[in-house]
C-alpha cells in the first residue's frame, strides 16, 4: 500500500493542511455547487484524459514522430496520476473497512 506521505514532502503536507484550515475559516471561497462526488468525478475524468493523451503520445513515439524526451515526460506524468489514484483508492478502502469494524 502506497503511503501518501511518501509522495509529498512533510512541509508540503503541512502547508496544505494550513491552507485547508484557512479555507474552512473563509467561507467566501467555497465553490458553489461542488460536492465531494463531483470533485471525485472531475479528478477521475482528468486522470482518464491524461491516460488517453499518453496513449496517443506513445503511438506517436512508436511512429517516430516525437522526441524520446516528450515520450518519457508523458509516461512519467501518467505514472504520477496512477500513483495518486491508487493512493486515494487505498485510503477509501481503509476508511470503508474502518466503518465496517465500528460497533452498531
Amino acid at each position: 500500500m502506497t503511503n501518501i506521505s511518501s509522495l509529498m514532502s512533510t512541509s508540503a503536507i503541512q502547508g496544505a493542511y494550513t491552507r485547508s484550515k484557512e479555507l474552512a475559516a473563509d467561507n467566501s471561497q467555497k465553490p458553489e455547487g461542488k460536492n465531494f462526488s463531483e470533485m471525485l468525478q472531475v479528478a477521475s475524468e482528468e486522470a482518464i484524459s491524461k491516460a488517453r493523451v499518453t496513449d496517443s503520445v506513445l503511438e506517436a513515439g512508436l511512429e517516430g514522430k516525437i522526441e524520446t524526451q516528450q515520450l518519457v515526460e508523458a509516461v512519467m506524468a501518467l505514472e504520477t496520476s496512477v500513483t495518486v489514484a491508487i493512493s486515494v483508492r487505498d485510503k477509501f478502502v481503509a476508511a470503508y473497512q474502518e466503518v465496517l469494524r465500528m460497533p452498531i
